[in-house]
């Protein structure tokens, strides 16, 4: 009998976005006959490990990564922690080389893990963000990405080759020098047609500090809100808690199958405006507001563009009030894109 190819997976443990838009990778390989392997950090890994509690999973090491507590000083932090990130991402590949030989790996697919790559083996590198904002450094930025990048076999970007698309100038750069694959937009969830059951779900995510003083900052907010208002830390914990306060409900994390359930049924998302939350919300075709993570370029390039684009409102963390979710009524909401990934053939490479 042949034995499957094993094929690892290897997020990045920066918020959960990177570990829950690998979860359609992860039950494709299945489905095509690999048997997957995770490998992460943190949060991360915890949450694969609660989706996937049959599969092997393994701790590689972390790089720690939190925010800085003011925006403005997000980009020194970055500059400040990168010895400690080169540290990490040495041990990484002295990990991997122990993974691939221990585990008989076949392939590997980082999302956004420098070091998790074999020039042995075929190694995928997936990634929204070809052109790197840092403002006045973006050209370096840019091209330190794109040497890291080369060392993997292919790129794949989770977004549209061509207009429309949600990525905009982060995920789409002339004169490409790497081998690129457009795979569309991925996102474990599906649409359904259900009962409303709340007015408005707040969804957070991200490294500390941050997480922390938009939780705080909502929760004040919506105390005298007139609707039912489900509020998600996106606090992965051992056991699942829930506390309701009137019409407020709060709960420190869900699974993808409530989370799923639970954004259907809600008719306004208010959340960071993280590349795989985007994706989630136009698969689901939901009304949203987005409040980008303060100094973290990206985030609030794509908040902007959405904005721009008459898709989604947006404000700073700081302006944030109820009286802001007015604007809602005038923007379209998100929309996905009928878009099928062929997975055989995507996976033709391993």
């Amino acid at each position: 009998m042949k034995l499957k190819k094993r094929i690892l997976v290897a997020p990045l443990n920066w918020g959960l976005g990177h570990a829950t838009r690998c979860i359609p990778i992860i039950n494709a390989l299945e489905s095509q006959g690999f048997e997957p392997v995770i490998a992460s950090d943190g949060v991360a890994l915890q949450l694969l490990q609660k989706e996937f509690p049959k599969l092997t999973h393994i701790e590689i090491p972390s790089y720690n990564i939190t925010y800085a507590k003011k925006g403005s000083l997000f980009k020194l932090k970055l500059i400040k922690d990168s010895p400690k990130m080169l540290k990490t991402f040495k041990a990484e590949k002295k990990a991997l080389t122990k993974i691939v030989t221990d585990y008989k790996i076949d392939g590997i697919i980082s999302d956004n893990r420098f070091g998790v790559y074999n020039k042995h083996i075929p190694s995928v590198f997936i990634t929204h963000q070809l052109q790197v904002l840092s403002g006045t450094t973006t050209w370096f930025s840019t091209k330190i990405h794109h040497k890291i990048i080369k060392k993997f076999n292919e790129c794949w970007v989770p977004d549209n080759l061509n207009a429309p698309n949600l990525s905009g100038k982060l995920g789409h750069i002339d004169n490409l020098i790497i081998k690129t694959k457009y795979i569309g937009p991925l996102s474990r969830f599906k649409k359904t047609f259900s009962e409303p059951r709340y007015d408005v779900m707040i969804l957070l995510s991200g490294p500390e500090p941050q997480r922390g003083f938009l939780e705080e900052k909502l929760l004040h907010e919506f105390k005298f809100f007139n609707g039912k208002v489900i509020l998600i830390k996106g606090k992965i914990e051992r056991s699942q808690t829930k506390e309701v306060s009137g019409s407020l409900t709060i709960v420190n994390f869900m699974t993808s199958n409530e989370l799923e359930d639970t954004i259907n049924r809600s008719n306004l998302v208010i959340s960071r405006s993280g590349y795989t939350t985007v994706m989630d919300l136009a698969k689901l075709c939901k009304k949203a507001f987005f409040i980008p993570t303060p100094g973290q370029t990206e985030q609030e390039y794509l908040a902007k563009k959405l904005d721009n684009d008459g898709l989604v409102p947006h404000c700073n963390q700081n302006d944030f009030t109820i009286k802001a979710l007015e604007r809602v009524k005038d923007y379209q909401g998100l929309t996905t894109f009928d878009y099928e990934v062929n997975y055989k053939k995507l996976f033709s490479l391993f």
